[in-house]
């Protein structure tokens, strides 16, 4: 194999694959990338055996020879990152080695057999559907703060995608709180699917998608994959059933507050910084039209915060992780944002005035 390429092509290509590739393997081989070269098409492979990413470009001009093989990951892109801006990368595999040069820069590095590179396993797909990558970054922006992490329930150690006719949702539990978003798009679909893409699928997805541009979306019983103009992301599904998120809305709530987005979010980023740093508490006490925020910590330290809203009812006092109430708050769009409660231990129901694609449920804290 050999092929000349310009370093910001490669590079480009490198840093959408690299992401999949863990530091530490079992496999030897899962170190590596999988570079391959068709006519004058290269691709180039990462995968950790859970989420594959492939990124394609077309070369230039004809001084190439078609060929497959994998280099170490990691080495392959400092290299290139290190050559100068607009450089000409030539990269040589032969005799179970890749030269790469560039002017008076040359390295080689060990190769292994491109035939011992794993796949993610694909089988046929039950949906597709076609929307833009904004469509799919927002979704999982909106949503994937609320995901678990290293949870021992391990299905909410990723995102349910929901699909019916007529959208697309996301949701994300920890079991303390939960973020879901609808997508409406022109899906025909009768029975309602759910899959649930790891944590890492979804984080991977979230940088791939940086782009504008159309996205193709196939779901299958095991896996999803979605094709852009330049990369095909595969991943896994988690095998699990999701939690009924439905019976965690609250339905009932009869005390609304409203209150200016901006406002809130710098009253409750101060307070925080006086809150007790593991359990990250603050107590809401409401009256006619004002919230009191306090917080305190072990130290007896004490943050107190007025701030105006809009709520008529009898005061009651309620209590909330506030780095759940902020990330809540960083990522509803407008400029007001509403709170719905049934009571003073009920968990929360937060969304946005003027968006009501996205909601939110926040479970109280005893303070």
């Amino acid at each position: 194999m050999k092929f000349t390429v310009i370093k910001e092509t490669i590079l480009k290509q490198l840093q959408l694959v690299v992401g999949v590739v863990e530091r530490r393997q079992t496999l030897p081989i899962l170190s590596n990338v999988l570079i391959k070269l068709e006519a004058n098409r290269l691709a180039i492979t990462g995968t950790d055996l859970e989420v594959e990413v492939l990124s394609h470009s077309n070369l230039e001009g004809a001084d190439y020879t078609a060929g497959e093989t994998t280099v170490p990951a990691r080495k392959f892109l400092d290299i290139c990152r290190s050559l100068p801006d607009k450089a000409v990368i030539n990269v040589e595999c032969k005799n179970n080695r890749a030269v790469i040069s560039s002017g008076r820069s040359k390295f080689t590095l060990s190769t292994m057999p491109s035939n011992e590179f794993p796949n993610v396993e694909q089988g046929p797909g039950d949906l597709t559907f076609d929307c833009t990558a904004d469509q799919i970054k927002q979704l999982i922006d909106r949503t994937s703060f609320a995901m678990a992490h290293q949870d021992v329930r391990y299905y909410l150690n990723g995102m349910l995608w929901e699909v019916t006719s007529g959208q697309l949702r996301a949701v994300a539990t920890d079991g303390h709180r939960l973020a879901m978003t609808t997508l409406q798009l022109p899906i025909t679909r009768e029975e309602k699917i759910q899959a649930i893409l790891p944590r890492k699928g979804v984080v991977e997805l979230s940088r791939l998608l940086s782009e504008e541009g159309g996205v193709e979306v196939m779901v299958g019983d095991n896996h999803i994959r979605i094709k852009g103009a330049d990369f095909l992301f595969t991943s896994k599904l988690v095998d699990g059933a999701y939690p009924d998120y439905d019976r965690v809305l609250p339905k009932d709530g009869t005390l609304c507050i409203t209150g200016e987005i901006d406002v809130l979010r710098q009253a409750f980023s101060r307070t925080a910084i006086l809150s007790n740093e593991k359990y990250r508490g603050v107590r809401l006490a409401f009256s006619e039209n004002l919230l009191m925020m306090s917080a305190t910590n072990p130290e007896q330290e004490e943050a107190e915060e007025e701030v105006e809203v809009n709520y008529v009812g009898e005061p009651f006092e309620i209590g909330f992780n506030v780095n759940y109430i902020l990330d809540v708050l960083s990522n509803l769009d407008g400029d007001t944002v509403s709170f719905t409660l049934s009571g003073a231990n009920s968990s929360a129901l937060l969304e946005g005035a003027t968006d009501k694609d996205s909601v939110y449920v926040i479970m109280p804290m005893r303070l």
